[in-house]
């Protein structure tokens, strides 16, 4: 019977459009859960204070859920139809990471998993829940569990089938289901992802310190980024795919299918100078339905800004100067070191002396000095 009710839901599960389906304990988790414990003591969270207050119920399923007896873990490709790294480049433009550069992948894939979960619990009177990256699941070490990739030295899910390009979704179950052998470490000696990182964001394999990394930094950050992390973030202007791009696992990436996950024309390389310009109706009708707007306009200026202070374009001075009186205390004082970076010294000191004087927020008058 647990085989039967394990093939119907893979079907289901593919037939709904997901890629990759696997079959996980909930108890798979306890290795994984002490890396977390690790990760959260050191500060290694950065300001994502949910991390620790979900910390248990994150590292032991049963805690969440003690019903769960099965965890179907769904993934959907999002493989890019290009190298996610060209646009690193072209200094006017800004780097998006390819998971966001179209629909939120959230809504997409929690949308197919209440379907998956709703014909599950009709056909075997099961209860479920599902999660998509909203709630405090593991998602990675399940996957892993469940035999669809493993954890690799990046610490994101790398696939022998889709390379490191899969979105995941959790379904808990009180079904007991015939499970999946979990997938193996087929890194090797190989160091691509750590070496490549701008920011030597993993202090070993397999750790990762979120302080450091540019997606933490572009995304999650809500304040200023450290003075000395800037110049090395580049054009990066929403996350980063430094150490998913250049794992030599995508030889066998495919690109996505979904429509709703191929990159919008709006979104591939788009110029900085027109960022610049975004107001907030503007901002929002640019990344309506996408992952960017959840972090608002004065975060995603901010990134804006020290890309166009890396740039070295002097061209784009004016659009940086029409943001030095902008509301935002974050967005003024990114766009006086941005003005720092571009114009020469005299320049500089020309406009810093009254711009510091009639500035009323410290940390903006401290980039004017």
């Amino acid at each position: 019977m647990a085989a039967t009710m394990r093939s119907a839901i893979r079907d289901q599960a593919l037939a709904l459009g997901f890629d990759a389906v696997g079959f996980a304990h909930p108890a798979a988790l306890a290795d994984a859960g002490a890396r977390l414990r690790e990760f959260v003591a050191l500060g290694r969270h950065g300001d994502m204070g949910w991390m620790a207050t979900t910390l248990e119920r994150r590292a032991d399923i049963n805690m969440l859920w003690p019903e769960a007896r099965s965890a179907v873990v769904v993934a959907l490709n999002y493989g890019p139809d290009g190298d996610p790294l060209a646009a690193m480049a072209q200094k006017s433009v800004g780097a998006i990471s390819v998971y966001a550069g179209n629909r939120d992948y959230h809504d997409l894939i929690k949308g197919r998993l209440k379907r998956l979960a709703s014909a599950t619990a009709a056909r075997f009177a099961a209860e479920v829940k599902v999660f998509v990256d909203t709630a405090p699941v593991m998602e990675k070490p399940l996957a892993q569990a469940a035999g669809i990739g493993w954890v690799g030295k990046h610490t994101n899910l790398v696939s022998r089938e889709f390379g490191s390009w899969l979105f995941l979704g959790v379904m808990l179950t009180t079904l007991e289901l015939e499970l999946d052998p979990p997938e193996h470490d087929h890194c090797g000696t190989c160091r691509r992802c750590l070496a490549v990182c701008p920011t030597n964001a993993f202090p070993a394999p397999y750790q990762l310190d979120a302080r450091r990394c540019i997606a933490y930094l572009t995304n999650e950050h809500s304040g200023h980024i450290a003075a000395e992390l800037r110049p090395l973030i580049g054009n990066r202007i929403y996350g980063c795919d430094d150490c998913l791009a250049v794992c030599p696992w995508n030889r066998f990436a495919r690109v996505a299918t979904e429509a709703a996950l191929r990159p919008r024309a709006s979104l591939r390389d788009p110029a900085l100078a027109e960022l610049a310009a975004l107001d907030d109706a503007g901002f929002r009708k640019l990344f309506a339905a996408n992952p960017v707007k959840r972090i608002g306009r004065a975060r995603f200026l901010r990134n804006v800004l020290i890309a166009i202070g890396n740039s070295g374009d002097k061209a784009l001075v004016p659009a940086v100067r029409r943001l030095i009186e902008d509301p935002s205390p974050l967005v003024r004082a990114m766009a006086a070191w941005a003005l720092k970076r571009l114009l020469g010294a005299d320049d500089f000191a020309a406009l810093a002396e009254p711009r510091r004087r009639a500035e009323s927020d410290p940390e903006v008058r401290a980039e004017w000095r």
